[in-house]
């Protein structure tokens, strides 16, 4: 899927949709809770960074990267200093990068908020690194986020409920999937406007009734069984 292609189907998804999909599709719901520090919708093949003190390794990756990916920096989660601001932002725009998914903190905001290109990070801090660190020799073909080990065999996307990672090589399936959720909740919330409620829908008196009998049924099964989407 070329970057555009990326852009266009997600623009129509959230992250939610995407996040539902792979708990159908069996996939690992790699999700993490970041706010952005400018706003913006993002998609796009992961661009790894692995940040130790210095920003020479993001301009590093910026010299290897593709029109419409993400510079995805991990900085191990550190919330003492500040890995990325305005010029590293700047410099990300220049070299057609979508924007930027940072596990550590970032600073210069308002300067960043004027360049207008997506960052989602822990939040702000004043302060630089006061450290420098060795380099490891995979710093540019893998990134930690949380718990998980990231590259450029994956897609990264973003919007106001946080960041979700999935393969790239099942993004076109994982679209899919996310659209037809998608599509059976605005029906289901069309329902709730005209007035019928999202209980009748689900036939949830139904459900009750069944798990009486069968204590082992979950509401997750029942949903499968009469179509609803309310859970993946």
């Amino acid at each position: 899927m070329t970057p555009d292609e990326l852009t266009s189907r997600f623009a129509e998804l959230t992250t939610a949709h995407v996040a539902d999909a792979c708990v159908r599709a069996k996939v690992p719901v790699r999700c993490v809770s970041l706010t952005a520090a400018q706003p913006g919708r993002l998609a796009g093949r992961v661009l790894p960074a692995r940040h130790v003190g210095s920003v020479d390794v993001f301009l590093e990756a910026f010299g290897k990267a593709e029109a419409g990916d993400v510079l995805v920096v991990d900085n191990a989660g550190r919330r003492d200093e500040a890995c990325v601001g305005d010029l590293v932002v700047l410099e990300a725009k220049a070299a057609g990068l979508a924007g930027l998914v940072v596990w550590g903190l970032h600073r210069d905001t308002a300067d960043i908020q004027a360049i207008g290109l997506p960052v989602y990070s822990l939040g702000a801090i004043p302060n630089g690194p006061l450290r420098l660190d060795p380099l490891p020799a995979d710093a540019l073909t893998t990134a930690t986020v949380e718990e998980w080990a990231v590259g450029n065999h994956d897609v990264v996307l973003a919007d106001d409920d946080g960041v979700v990672f999935v393969p790239a090589d099942r993004v076109d399936e994982l679209f899919a999937l996310a659209e037809s959720i998608r599509d059976t909740e605005h029906r289901q919330a069309a329902l709730i406007a005209s007035g019928t409620s999202l209980r009748e829908q689900v036939r949830f008196d139904e459900y009750l009734a069944a798990r009486a009998t069968d204590p082992g049924l979950t509401f997750r099964a029942h949903l499968r069984a009469k179509g609803g989407a309310i859970e993946e």
